[in-house]
């Protein structure tokens, strides 16, 4: 029987997963009172019963301790009980927002400010974190990219890749992404947008690439980058890294940093070792 412990952030995306799992032909259970959680697995483990695989969702409550629940997670595993933890995380910002969206009141803030209930909440679940098998950063992952990647752990049985990178392109006179954790400026090269039959074209139409990609500086750009990240791809997932946002600007966000931006992602994309996705945020803008 595979047995999967679902927990993580409270607006991390926990019953989104739970749904997702139970679409999957797991047999799905939901916020069991603590006293009920060891009797459950006991029954469930019953050999030769119809149930091969089950996802428990736990999390954290203000009527009671998650120590206790980490205390019985403990005792199945001596007792000899295998399972995974699958822990769903968003960065507080996200969190925050998602609180806000949906107005509803995170179980420890109580009464008070959403902020401070988020980190209640992760002090109390650094430990199981820590421990997880899976650790899913749903900050920027799309409804259909989080059922991906559950899909391909726990339908396909791929290895898990516990870093993802997002190549975001951008224009600056937007902004620089508040969630960007490297950024790279390729207003160096040539703008297209000066170019009378580029300039309302996109770095995703073959015309600006090969104009874009036509001087070598692009190609020691991306050499330099690809490498760079090479270096530093390893080192952040060493450190418990789950999220890595890469930045690449250009003035507007629609021709360099995009076409840049493509090229990084065929790059990087079927390395295996961590997954990667492609966002372009301002392409649109002025359309």
């Amino acid at each position: 029987m595979r047995f999967v412990v679902v927990t993580g952030m409270s607006g991390g995306g926990k019953s989104t997963a739970l749904r997702m799992l139970e679409d999957a032909g797991f047999y799905c259970v939901d916020n069991l009172p603590v006293p009920l959680i060891e009797k459950f697995v006991e029954l469930i483990a019953t050999p030769g019963g119809e149930v091969s695989k089950v996802a428990l969702g736990l999390d954290v409550r203000a009527d009671q301790a998650f120590a206790d629940i980490q205390k019985i997670l403990e005792k199945l595993k001596e007792n000899g009980y295998v399972f995974e933890i699958l822990f769903m995380e968003a960065s507080d910002r996200t969190l925050l927002r998602r609180y806000k969206e949906t107005r509803r009141m995170h179980p420890l803030s109580q009464g008070g400010r959403i902020e401070d209930g988020i980190k209640k909440e992760r002090d109390i679940l650094n430990d199981i974190k820590v421990k997880s098998d899976y650790v899913i950063d749903t900050s920027n992952l799309l409804t259909r990219e989080l059922k991906e990647e559950l899909d391909r752990i726990f339908v396909q049985n791929e290895e898990y890749n516990s870093l993802m990178i997002t190549i975001l392109s951008f224009g600056f006179k937007h902004g620089i992404p508040a969630d960007a954790d490297l950024v790279f400026d390729v207003r160096f090269l040539p703008n297209p947008f000066y170019i009378d039959e580029l300039k309302y074209k996109t770095g995703n139409d073959k015309e600006v690439q090969d104009y874009v990609m036509g001087f070598p500086e692009a190609h020691t750009f991306i050499d330099k980058l690809a490498d760079m990240a090479e270096f530093l791809i390893p080192n952040y997932i060493k450190e418990g890294k789950y999220q890595l946002v890469i930045g690449i600007g250009c003035t507007g966000g629609k021709h360099r940093s995009v076409t840049l931006a493509n090229r990084l992602y065929e790059r990087m994309k079927n390395s295996g070792s961590y997954g990667v996705k492609i966002a372009h945020r301002d392409i649109g803008q002025g359309v």
